[in-house]
């Protein structure tokens, strides 16, 4: 597992920051925020591009890129998997992003308007476009197998994991990297979801901003990260004696064919990810003992997923613990689901489930066990993850402990 967040960029760092209760967001202070509605954001603190690529090669991609190389090779550093000439065949990526290369684009189109055409960059295109944190993952680490980008809004990174999974149950490769990235707290990109009010505008108090299933919660809050997961089939990692975190046992998908940004009220769409995830994984809801929740601090999204949760649970709800670790880190688009994949198998490995920071006073419409504010000590085996995104559309992951 490799991560790059506002919580940390080290997975114990981030790890033990989201059970804390510490949070990621603060004020944007990389561009003039005075005429937004919004002017905070999870921010990444503790990254240096210079790690993992020189300032020439850096200089022609743009930072959501730079985010996904350093969780890729974190990731690979701490599987401890070596990539040679011999298995770079069976070894794909599948990482992707919600929205890409915003800031180059914005960068070039004022380049260009300022100086023409011929100011805009020859890398503009190669260094924005989304398949190309897999594509220079690939060729940074010579990687030959399955190479693609999912991009599905919110879910991305959720999508990619359970598309990584099968190419590894059909044989199309025995280990595949999967996850996302994103960089978009910048001016255009938090000028347009402002426009759509989407996004909590207390300024006055980011670190309370984010509050997930709180009666007084106003939106999400828009963050930047990273993360990446190693995948492998389970004879190959047992014969080079990998450390099995977890296995990925579920994936469902689902559309709620309802509307570009709102879910339906019944929490249809997400019932049915989280139902397909359960039926794919062969078990019963009631095995399930962790919720990682979409969980975005948004009016309408934080009820349709209790209610979806209810309705694919039934009486099995009561018992859940269910948390959104997006109250910390905020929400980081096309790279939420790995991150919240990777503290799922944290909880399990640890017996801990994170808190849902800044719930003070639970809606009484999201009528779930939220973990409010404070971490649980719990034996965590089998944890799901949901991710939601503009369109309708919908991903759940399950994962089990590894005995």
């Amino acid at each position: 597992m490799g991560i790059v967040s506002p919580v940390g960029s080290r997975l114990d760092d981030a790890w033990r920051n989201v059970c804390e209760g510490v949070s990621g967001i603060r004020l944007i202070d990389d561009f003039d925020t005075s005429e937004l509605p919004t002017r905070i954001g999870g921010i990444v603190t503790d990254f240096d591009i210079d790690d993992y690529l020189s300032r020439k090669e850096a200089r022609k991609t743009d930072r959501f890129i730079h985010y996904g190389i350093a969780a890729s090779v974190k990731a690979i550093e701490h599987s401890g998997l070596e990539i040679t000439e011999e298995n770079g065949d069976s070894i794909g990526i599948a990482m992707g992003a919600g929205i890409g290369g915003i800031k180059m684009i914005e960068d070039n189109h004022h380049k260009m308007l300022a100086g023409g055409p011929r100011r805009v960059s020859p890398f503009f295109i190669p260094g924005s476009i989304i398949n190309m944190t897999s594509g220079n993952v690939s060729i940074l680490q010579h990687i030959k197998g399955p190479n693609v980008s999912i991009v599905s809004a919110c879910a991305t990174s959720t999508h990619c994991i359970g598309f990584a999974g099968r190419c590894i149950e059909y044989g199309d490769a025995d280990v595949m990297l999967a996850g996302g990235s994103e960089y978009a707290t910048t001016q255009l990109a938090m000028a347009g979801f402002c426009s759509a009010r989407a996004m909590s505008t207390r300024n006055d108090d980011p670190t309370a901003a984010s509050r997930p299933f709180d009666i007084d919660r106003d939106g999400f809050v828009l963050s930047n990260g990273a993360g990446c997961v190693i995948l492998e089939e389970l004879e190959y990692a047992k014969s080079r004696g990998a450390h099995i975190y977890a296995e990925l046992i579920g994936f469902g998908m689902s559309g709620d064919a309802h509307h570009i940004t709102l879910p339906p009220a019944d929490g249809d769409g997400a019932r049915r990810a989280m139902s397909a995830a359960i039926k794919d994984a062969s078990i019963d809801p009631g095995d399930i003992d962790y919720i990682n929740a979409h969980g975005t601090s948004t009016p309408a999204g934080d009820i349709g997923e209790s209610v979806g949760i209810r309705r694919a649970f039934g009486d099995a709800a009561d018992k859940l613990l269910v948390s959104s670790t997006k109250s910390t880190t905020g929400h980081l688009l096309g790279a939420a689901g790995v991150v919240e994949g990777i503290f799922c198998v944290q909880a399990i490995n640890h017996h801990v489930v994170p808190p849902t920071i800044n719930l003070d006073n639970q809606d009484p419409a999201c009528d779930l066990d939220y973990v409010p504010n404070e971490a649980r000590d719990a034996k965590v085996r089998i944890a799901i993850s949901n991710s939601f995104g503009f369109g309708g559309t919908n991903g759940s992951l399950i994962f089990r402990a590894f005995d």
